[in-house]
């Protein structure tokens, strides 16, 4: 699916489309019933999605100019990953945050191919790729185990994983 799509940095002119992406993708959580996101369908994270925009850590994927998913990797420890990871005492790692694929898109392995182009693409010198999801989300949590992740604990109702980047 890679293929047809192409991958950039977003920039500060499509942060509104990614907001708007991430909220369908919210809302057709809320819809099947997945306890996902669902501060996001109130505005819970503009700010932040925007200033990771203008900080250069979010990716899009485009097919047809139509942003079919995202993703946001930050070298720094935001205050959530603090909360969630503890402090991260040696900087090793590298902090996933939102991904999401749009709902028309889901099931067709472009969560997968993501991951695989992080791991394979993203230009780091940090040894762990790290991210976390709300425990009692079944099928999110299978997926990352079925990905390499490793399961770490869970923290405040949120399971926590990481990998190691190739060497």
């Amino acid at each position: 699916m890679l293929e047809d799509a192409q991958i950039k940095l977003a920039v500060k002119d499509e942060g509104t489309k990614v907001i708007e992406m991430l909220k369908k993708v919210a809302q057709w959580m809320r819809e099947q019933k997945i306890n996902q996101w669902q501060y996001l369908l109130n505005g819970g994270d503009d700010e932040e999605i925007l200033e990771a925009i203008k900080q250069n850590e979010t990716f899009i994927i485009l097919n047809d100019e139509e942003i079919i998913a995202t993703f946001t990797l930050s070298t720094i420890q935001s205050d959530w990953d603090r909360h969630i990871f503890g402090g991260d005492t040696e900087e090793d790692s590298v902090y996933l945050h939102r991904l999401a694929v749009s709902p028309e898109h889901i099931g067709k392995g472009l969560g997968k191919e993501l991951l695989n182009w992080i791991e394979k693409n993203f230009s780091t010198d940090k040894t762990y790729l790290k991210l976390d999801c709300v425990a009692d989300n079944s099928k999110l949590n299978q997926f990352y185990l079925a990905n390499g992740f490793h399961y770490l604990g869970e923290t405040d109702h949120h399971s926590k994983y990481e990998k190691k980047f190739f060497s």
